[in-house]
């Protein structure tokens, strides 16, 4: 594989999944279910005393067609890195998505959530906004990484790896 490729395809990821990602953060569908479910739970009380209730957990449909949508964009980006970066067997396709994905998670949690997250007022849900020590739990989120992180990461390289092995 082709190393320089790799490493500008993750800055690509990153630049695509903080293109998706931020937009819907800073708009008013941060107070959607799929949304909310990112937050958490102490904030998600906080927000829930003063507005309705929704159903926000990982078997609600809205978060469970989210999640899915996102497996599928992602195995597409994977699948076209691993066949740019020159990925050939099974092994090379799993491993290369596997570490995207990896990057991606460490991404998402220590720059947007522990930095942006964490420090931006707008990121903020209505009636949260006094909650700031909340808004830093670190742990929170890098909990997220591991479980169910490793899961959601391990879908889409499976998928990848069995596809590069189909298709070389």
């Amino acid at each position: 594989m082709i190393w320089w490729v790799i490493v500008i395809e993750a800055l690509v990821f990153a630049g695509i999944f903080t293109a998706v990602v931020l937009p819907s953060c800073l708009s008013d569908k941060k107070y959607s279910p799929e949304s909310i479910h990112n937050y958490p739970p102490d904030i998600q009380e906080e927000y829930f005393k003063t507005h309705e209730r929704v159903d926000v957990s990982y078997k609600s449909k809205r978060v469970i067609f989210t999640k899915s949508l996102g497996i599928v964009i992602f195995c597409v980006i994977l699948l076209l890195s691993a066949l740019w970066a020159g990925a050939s067997t099974f092994l090379e396709g799993f491993l290369l998505s596997f570490g995207l994905m990896v990057w991606i998670g460490l991404y998402d949690t220590l720059f947007i959530d522990w930095i942006l997250f964490a420090n931006i007022k707008a990121f903020r849900l209505e009636g949260t906004e006094h909650m700031n020590k909340a808004y830093h739990q670190k742990w929170f989120h890098f909990k997220g990484i591991l479980f169910p992180g490793i899961i959601f990461g391990t879908i889409p390289a499976l998928v990848v790896g069995l596809l590069i092995a189909l298709i070389r």
